[in-house]
């Protein structure tokens, strides 16, 4: 059976559990077991993601970043996102993971619930979906 980590940002609690409830939504629906994972924001995703991998063999076929990032009033944001995207993805490609992400980057909060909020645009659900994709992906050319 397949199995996914979600790897959580909780900075935003009610922004995270929009995301996760999409992208839970999304494994149930495709019969897939996953784990959770939280961490305090978008800057810790990497290294939880590297904490993980570093049992051998993982037991994750394939995982799942979640966050959010709000452009605030300083430079802080780019920061955040450009590093917290450049950890993730240094990692799946030297990994070779299977990986949705989820990370929302937006202006405001209300961008952020409206692609939070699996009744709307359900980004987390769509990081499920690309994870999944993924994986088939990798089964098809690597393993």
């Amino acid at each position: 059976m397949t199995k996914v980590l979600i790897i959580e940002a909780d900075f935003y609690p009610h922004i995270a559990n929009l995301l996760r409830s999409g992208a839970k939504s999304f494994l149930e629906e495709a019969g897939v077991e996953y784990d959770i994972l939280s961490v305090p924001g978008a800057l810790e995703l990497p290294s939880a993601l590297a904490f993980v991998l570093q049992k051998d063999p993982t037991p994750y076929d394939a995982f799942i970043v979640l966050g959010c990032v709000i452009r605030g009033e300083t430079s802080h944001y780019d920061i955040v996102c450009g590093e917290s995207a450049r950890g993730v993805y240094d990692l799946v490609l030297k990994h070779y993971l299977a990986l949705g992400n989820g990370i929302l980057t937006v202006e405001n909060e209300e961008q952020a619930l409206d692609r939070a909020d699996p009744a709307k645009k359900n980004k987390g659900g769509d990081a499920a979906r690309a994870a999944l994709h993924m994986l088939s992906l990798k089964k098809k050319y690597i393993t």
